[in-house]
């Protein structure tokens, strides 16, 4: 079982239990670090699925009861819980899976009458029998992904069902094939440490097919007390290996000098055997090497 922040997630307060006899200390444990992350110590128990994939699906609803989803994200390339890669479609899915994942969320969401846009999350096991893990009520980092393949402006949808305006209601298949990359001033080569500082030298990528979403610029100095995110760039393509390969290549004219970050880890990762075939889960990056 697993012992999860009622308040949080990213891994914060997270405990996995292998034995009853472990139970006591890692309930303490998980209860200490909730409470120091979130200001609030509270922890459920649930079921543990070993070497899931972290399936997620894009909902939106109204003021009026409508529902409906916008297809799924897949976001197992993590490590210590923090998701680094988000791709859709997820290459996991089947049309099967994606309609019963589906309609999963939409019953969540309508049980709870939510009105927004928002995020049903799932871990997957290797048969494809999918757990609700939680919900994020409100836009994620990745949300971009969902809207380069379904041809949608999630922020603005956001602010219309805010302002009292229906939805249709429409759920959405991904058209297309559209991958993430979060960078974040890390390094790499050192067990992804934090790396704040000045950036010297800034050269986004552009083109057909990317999109790099971004606040940074040269001169721009990253301080160390938040989250270490500094862009995101998203590769669009009619196919994944398209896109895999578009990303390779943004990735390769990306330069961000002054501070280290983990462009290196990215194009290490769009060349791997396992991620290109689609073969992963969430411990993918367990054992990693950086070469």
């Amino acid at each position: 079982m697993i012992l999860k922040a009622t308040a949080g997630g990213g891994g914060k307060g997270m405990r996995v239990v292998w034995e009853e006899s472990q139970m006591e200390h890692a309930f303490h444990s998980a209860k200490v670090e909730a409470g120091a992350s979130f200001k609030n110590d509270g922890v459920y128990m649930e079921k543990f699925v070993e070497e899931p994939r972290h399936i997620e699906i894009q909902v939106a609803g109204d003021q009026y009861g409508t529902v409906c989803h916008l297809s799924e994200r897949d976001c197992s390339i993590q490590r210590r819980h923090q998701k680094l890669v988000e791709e859709s479609p997820s290459p996991f899915m089947t049309r099967e899976l994606r309609q019963r994942m589906g309609e999963a969320a939409i019953k969540a969401a309508s049980a709870i009458n939510y009105e927004s846009v928002g995020t049903i999350e799932f871990l997957v096991d290797k048969d494809r029998n999918f757990y609700f893990m939680e919900m994020n009520t409100r836009i994620q980092v990745e949300h971009c992904v969902t809207e380069e393949v379904v041809n949608f402006d999630l922020i603005k949808e956001q602010i219309k069902i805010a302002a009292g305006e229906t939805i249709s209601g429409v759920n959405y298949e991904p058209q297309g094939h559209a991958i993430e990359c979060r960078i974040n001033a890390e390094d790499p080569y050192n067990d992804f440490r934090p790396s704040p500082g000045k950036i010297t030298t800034l050269h986004q990528p552009g083109g057909h097919g990317i999109r790099v979403d971004s606040h940074v610029y040269a001169g721009y100095t990253i301080p160390p007390y938040y989250d270490s995110l500094i862009a995101k760039i998203i590769a669009v393509a009619r196919t994944r290996n398209e896109a895999i390969d578009t990303m390779h290549r943004a990735l390769s004219e990306y330069v961000i000098e002054g501070i280290k970050t983990t462009i290196p880890f990215h194009l290490q990762l769009m060349k791997e055997e396992h991620f290109r075939s689609g073969n992963f889960n969430t411990k993918f990056l367990d054992g990693f090497e950086m070469k």
